[in-house]
Formats: structure tokens, C-alpha cells, sequence
């Protein structure tokens, strides 16, 4: 690896500190950006960029990767990166071409994600020869992916062999992905929040830190990129059944739980119902049909998991029953749930789903979020109860309550009392 000397990476910002930036003022002229224009050479690329050219013409706020934009920085700041680095997108191209869809042109359909992103090296080739810094929101590739419970499904007969999609008895499966960076077009953000654009900019501005104090004195420029994470598509069978509506589609929507779904902790039915989700999703596409897994990372329902171990804490001391179980998130978090389901929808118009034949989770939130955009699901199937760990039905059940699809029991709020989570008696060791 080449290391930069740290003294030498002043050069490239100067000596002038620019804490932001004005319309038409000192030759700020951004490339263009016409959000919801169908053709990508009428859209315009998105450029972030700060550094050489992109200071004055860059039509984004914010920074690409993310999350991970700051481990960009960090890479500058030791040296380890240079600041006027530019990607060789040289066989990057994505592994499937996926068929163009109507809402790739709509101001309406897509506003938290490019459309446009996956295609960049093609349809923004001029701009990428003219040195401009346009970088990649979205990829695709292919994978093939072993998942205990999906290898046990296959060992027990479950779900069989077929050579394409489960390609062995090891439970081995192919698999197509799309990983996609969040892109925010913050009039039709603001609008599925029916809130005013000026609103959401300043609440963004003041409580992010004023990090991006360009949302307040750059009205012209309408595009954010958050740093925050994005989501993964998991896509079984060919991908271009995906957009067939002559094919039935299997989905599960999962945010993330990294206790659970990777450590497969029992307080919570997150990796039960991700498993599950995931063999449907193959069992649907052996039958000719499609299966998607889409995975947001939303860890803790987008509380973050220091609040949620937080309130882990406070339900098990506080004596851990169903009726308390949203109590004891608001009293630390304020809210029970910051997910905020509006803008998910968008990834299943950049598929070209126009329904859901057998939508893989209970929530109320994505059901009436997906249906609300225009998309009809056919048919909800809740977690089996026998997936359900025993410590998580204080979760479970208290969901339901708040308006969980089962087709189950409802408990009623005396119901809920009574049901009881693990206690930590004889375990603990800090005295309260």
C-alpha cells in the first residue's frame, strides 16, 4: 500500500476553509440534475465531490458510501488514500441487466435511491472522460450462499436439489444481489412525509450536528446523500422473473437485527423469520416463480443497538411481560420504532414488482407502506409458532397486540401481563 505523507495532503484543499457554498456565487455551476427524467443523459448524474472540479459543480450534498463515508476520510486523513482518488470501474459491470422499469422516471416512485446508479460507467461514460468523480450507488453480482436452517430444510427433505437454485445436499444456493447506497431527492422525501422540504432540511441541518449546513444555504441543490446504511436485494431464480407478473413472488422485508440474525440470540424472532423467509423465498422459485429477501440495515428498529441493548436491560430488570415490552423502548428511545417504512417501498418499483403473491412478514408498517405505493399483496403468512423462540414471545405477542398480522391469537392487554420473558435471577452480576 502507498502511504501519503501527512504533510503533503493539505495541497489539495488550500489554505481557505469553504464551511459551505451559496447558489451562483463564485462560479458554483452544478452539472445538472433533473430528478424523474427517464433517460439517464437527461437525469443527469449525481456528484458529491468536493475536491478539484467537484467543488464548484457537484449537485449532491453529502458524501458517497454512506456510512462508510467517514472511513473514506479517515484513509485521506492518515495518508492512506489520496483525496483526488478516482475508481477503474474496469469489469465492474453489474451481473444481470436488469429491464429498465416506468417508476426509473418517476419524481414520485424512487426518491431514496438512483435509479440510474448501477449503469453509471455506461450512461455517464462522457463524464467519467472528462475527469468528473461519478461514483456507483448500486451493484450487482452473484453469489452462492449456505444458511444452517436452509441446509437442514434440504437434509430433511424440505426443500430439494434442483442443480440451479439449491445446486447441491450441502444446501448450497445460487443467488443474485443488489447492494444499494441511499440517494435522497429531499422534495419526495419530504413529500412521503408530508412534510415541507424546508422542514425536513433544517431538522436534518440541526440534528445531524450541522454537519451539512449546505441543506440550509444550497435550496438549489435537491439531492442527499445520507450517511447512513442501504439494504441488499437476495434474489432467487432468474432475476428477470422478479418483474413477470405472470410469476407468483415470494418477499420478506428484513431490518437489521445483528444479535439475532447473526448470533441468533432468542430474545427476538429476527433470525427465525429471516430463515424462514429465505427458504419460501427458494421454495417459490422452484416452482417457477421468484424469491426476494431485501435486507435494510436498520439495526434495532433504526434506534441503533446500543438503545436496544439499553432497553434489554430495562425489560429484564423491570420484570420483562408483553404489556411493558413498547414501554420500555420509549422511556429510552422516545419512540417505539424509528424505521420509518415511507421510503422502503421504492426498491420494489426499481425491481418493476407490481405484486406480492405471499408477503413473508407480519408487520403492519411494511404492509400498508408497500400497498399504500401501489403494490397489492396477496397473501401475508406470519412465522409458524413452532420457530418462535420461547423468550421471544413477550416480543412477539406484543406486537400482535399493537397490529401485527397473525392468524393466530390476539391477547388482550390482561393477556399480555402474564406473558413473561426470561428473568436473569442467580445470573446477573452488577447489584441494582
Amino acid at each position: 500500500m502507498t502511504h501519503i505523507p501527512v504533510d503533503v495532503l493539505g495541497n489539495p484543499y488550500g489554505s481557505k476553509v469553504v464551511l459551505t457554498t451559496y447558489p451562483d456565487i463564485g462560479g458554483v455551476r452544478p452539472v445538472p440534475l433533473r430528478w424523474g427524467e427517464s433517460e439517464p443523459s437527461q437525469r443527469g448524474p449525481v456528484i458529491a465531490t468536493r475536491t478539484g472540479t467537484g467543488a464548484k459543480t457537484r449537485n449532491a450534498i453529502g458524501a458517497h458510501g454512506g456510512s462508510y463515508s467517514v472511513y473514506n476520510a479517515l484513509a485521506i486523513a492518515g495518508g492512506d488514500l489520496p483525496p483526488d482518488f478516482l475508481p477503474d470501474f474496469t469489469n465492474t459491470e453489474p451481473t444481470f441487466d436488469f429491464k429498465q422499469q416506468p417508476a426509473w422516471g418517476s419524481a414520485e416512485k424512487i426518491v431514496a435511491m438512483d435509479p440510474f446508479g448501477h449503469i453509471i460507467s455506461t450512461a455517464y461514460k462522457k463524464y467519467l472522460q472528462e475527469g468528473y468523480d461519478v461514483r456507483p450507488t448500486i451493484a450487482i453480482t452473484r453469489a452462492t450462499m449456505r444458511v444452517g436452517e436452509i441446509a437442514e430444510a434440504v437434509k430433511d427433505g424440505k426443500l430439494p436439489v434442483d442443480g440451479d437454485i439449491v445446486i447441491d445436499d450441502e444446501g448450497n444456493v445460487r443467488v443474485t444481489k443488489v447492494a444499494v447506497e441511499p440517494v435522497w431527492y429531499l422534495p419526495g422525501v419530504a413529500k412521503r412525509f408530508n412534510i415541507e422540504e424546508n422542514h425536513l432540511r433544517r431538522a436534518l441541518f440541526e440534528h445531524m450536528g450541522g454537519s451539512y449546513p449546505e441543506l440550509i444555504t444550497r435550496p438549489d441543490l435537491k439531492i442527499f446523500l445520507p450517511p447512513i446504511g442501504g439494504l441488499t436485494v437476495y434474489i432467487f431464480g432468474p432475476p428477470e422473473r422478479v418483474s413477470d407478473p405472470s410469476c407468483n413472488l415470494a418477499l420478506r422485508v428484513h431490518d437489521e437485527c445483528n444479535g439475532s440474525d447473526v448470533f441468533q440470540s432468542d430474545i427476538c424472532t429476527c433470525r427465525p423469520y429471516l430463515a424462514f423467509g429465505i427458504q419460501e423465498a427458494i421454495r417459490e422459485a422452484q416452482q417457477g416463480g421468484s424469491g426476494l429477501c431485501i435486507y435494510f440495515r436498520k439495526e434495532g428498529r433504526a434506534l441503533g443497538e446500543v438503545v436496544k441493548y439499553l432497553v434489554y436491560n430495562a425489560r429484564k430488570r423491570g420484570g420483562d411481560t408483553a404489556d411493558k415490552y413498547f414501554q420500555r423502548t420509549e422511556n429510552v428511545a422516545g419512540v417505539r420504532d424509528m424505521r420509518f417504512q415511507a421510503l422502503m417501498p421504492d426498491i420494489l418499483h426499481w425491481l418493476g414488482i407490481t405484486k406480492i403473491d405471499k408477503m413473508l412478514s407480519m408487520s403492519n408498517m411494511k404492509h400498508d407502506a408497500i400497498v399504500e405505493s401501489g403494490i397489492p399483496i396477496i397473501e401475508r403468512i406470519p412465522i409458524p409458532d413452532d420457530m418462535i423462540p420461547k423468550d421471544s414471545r413477550v416480543e412477539i405477542d406484543a406486537k400482535i397486540n399493537a397490529g401485527y398480522f397473525t392468524t393466530g391469537t390476539v391477547r388482550t392487554a390482561e393477556e399480555l401481563a402474564e406473558v413473561k420473558g426470561r428473568g436473569w435471577e442467580q445470573w446477573e452480576d452488577v447489584a441494582h
